[in-house]
């Protein structure tokens, strides 16, 4: 059963701008900060009116009589969740900047439903039934940063989406395709979530990303056999966990030289090759586990700032005294922090000390507990 969320943990989204996460447990975890350093949204988007806090003193004064029957409405913020609504209710108040409409049966997006609200910040959509949404929905959000429409029962990307936003998480709806143009104009975009959609490496049109300058984006849990080609180049993290990939080939990552974190856990890869991994010279964070891979993947050493490497649950039998870190010293930058290789069939007695010369101390290394 849904529960309401608290008026301050909605308000505040208002007040703080923080970190993506490596791994989103809940749907509001993605405000918290997870301790690596990211761009935040102005500083990855290259915004300069667009702000991670609105501007409360210059927007118009607070209409307090207007509130939908039912909802809580209380500084700008208007939660309308968990009510049984079939539609975007009426008298929602002019100077309203937060607008949560989650788990409700919400099945259509119609033309005015959101007519005057031209200070709203962000939109919550989470957890309805819509399927249709007309292309002049959004026309009145030209401030919208932020559009949470997961758990629906979208099959494509909504059009003409408001120029202002910021994020977009659409996972788990009924997307099979992304074509060239959807995201056009959308200059300030730096956030796209869209895992949890049945989408193949061939849903993607040519040019479906172009103009965007992402900083995060996850497609895990889809249909990808492979890593999909041209996506944005600007990628800080890429997530793609969770997918049928099979296997990491030369250029597949060429063009991805300023990602931090790479997620390809719970895959089908058994080969990684040669020199695939020298276009990431600032990786920080790569997740191969839950995978077929024999052996640790090569070029390990050669990534400078890489600090956590998960290999856990795949089937490496044999780990290399030079397979982590680089021979000689004032090579690495960054030591390790955390590396698994439990549940994997390896003689961990056999495993050289010197293998891990470069991890800052023994409880950052996770051995054992492999079965047949």
């Amino acid at each position: 059963m849904p529960t309401m969320l608290p008026l301050w943990l909605l308000a505040s989204l208002l007040a703080v701008s923080q970190t993506l996460p490596f791994e989103q447990k809940g749907f509001w975890d993605f405000t918290l900060d997870d301790g690596l350093p990211m761009l935040n949204d102005e500083e990855a988007s290259g915004a300069e009116t667009t702000s991670g806090v609105p501007d409360l003193d210059s927007l118009t004064p607070t209409f307090s009589a207007m509130c939908p029957f039912g909802c809580h409405c209380h500084l700008r913020v208007v939660q309308c969740s968990d009510l049984g609504l079939k539609a975007v209710p009426k008298e929602i108040s002019p100077d309203t900047t937060l607008l949560d409409l989650q788990n409700n049966d919400i099945s259509e997006l119609r033309r005015d439903d959101f007519k005057g609200l031209q200070h709203l910040y962000a939109l919550v959509l989470v957890n309805n039934k819509i399927s249709k949404i007309h292309e002049k929905a959004f026309g009145p959000l030209r401030k919208l940063q932020k559009l949470y429409i997961s758990k629906n029962h979208l099959v494509e990307i909504p059009p003409n989406l408001p120029s202002s936003l910021v994020e977009l998480r659409i996972h788990d709806n009924r997307i099979r395709k992304v074509p060239k143009g959807v995201f056009s104009g959308l200059r300030h975009m730096n956030c796209i979530e869209m895992g949890g959609n049945p989408l193949e490496n061939s849903g993607f049109e040519p040019g479906a990303f172009d103009g965007l300058k992402l900083n995060y984006l996850r497609i895990s849990e889809a249909k990808l056999t492979g890593i999909p080609k041209d996506l944005p180049e600007t990628l800080n993290e890429l997530h793609l966990d969770h997918n049928r990939i099979q296997a990491i080939e030369l250029e597949d990552l060429l063009r991805y030289s300023k990602l931090y974190r790479l997620g390809l856990g719970h895959n089908q890869i058994r080969m990684i090759e040669n020199g695939s991994l020298s276009f990431l010279p600032t990786l920080r964070e790569l997740h191969l586990d839950n995978n077929k891979l024999s052996k640790v993947p090569s070029g390990l050493p050669d990534l400078k700032l890489l600090q956590v490497v998960y290999l856990h649950t795949n089937n490496i039998t044999k780990v290399g005294v030079n397979d982590f870190c680089p021979v000689g010293f004032g090579v690495k930058r960054a030591y390790y922090n955390g590396i698994s290789l439990f549940n994997n069939p390896v003689p961990y007695w056999e495993v050289q000390p010197a293998t891990f010369r470069c991890v800052t101390d023994r409880l950052a290394i996770q051995f054992g507990n492999y079965k047949k």
